[in-house]
């Protein structure tokens, strides 16, 4: 009996790690237009900054456990062609890069985010990619973990 309790227990969690890993690692459903993208420079931070108490919580408070999202501090927050030369920031830069085209990712932000009420390391952290398009506002294009 054990033996099968514990069979069943692995599979759960190996199917629980595979569903979890295929979602919080694909590539964005969609890229956005360049063409309908807005630059905005490092000047402008503080726009960044204020779009981002909007879209934190529709990101990450959603699915199982949304309240240990709740809570959430900015680790790094930069335009991403500013990434080059910063070893913790310039892979991301590649993703976006590949992922969407470089046109598309020099015009978007790096957004690195810490959740203290999430424990696990690896959970504690998050990153979301963030651009701005003309005459509709900001809107995140890929949340990667």
């Amino acid at each position: 009996m054990i033996d099968l309790i514990t069979r069943y227990i692995g599979i759960y969690l190996l199917v629980s790690l595979f569903v979890s890993s295929n979602h919080t690692y694909a590539q964005p459903t969609e890229c956005p237009d360049p063409d309908t993208l807005e630059a905005v420079p490092i000047e402008k931070i503080h726009e960044v900054e204020k779009a981002l108490r909007i879209l934190v919580p529709i990101a990450y408070e959603v699915g199982e456990f949304p309240e240990l999202y709740s809570e959430w501090k900015v680790v790094s927050l930069k335009p991403f062609p500013q990434t080059v030369g910063k070893k913790e920031d310039q892979d991301y830069y590649g993703m976006a890069k590949n992922f969407c085209g470089k046109e598309v990712a020099d015009q978007s932000w790096l957004v690195r985010l810490h959740f203290p009420k999430v424990k696990a390391a690896s959970g504690s952290q998050g990153q979301i990619f963030v651009a701005k398009k003309e005459g509709r506002g900001w809107s995140v294009w890929f949340k990667y973990h």
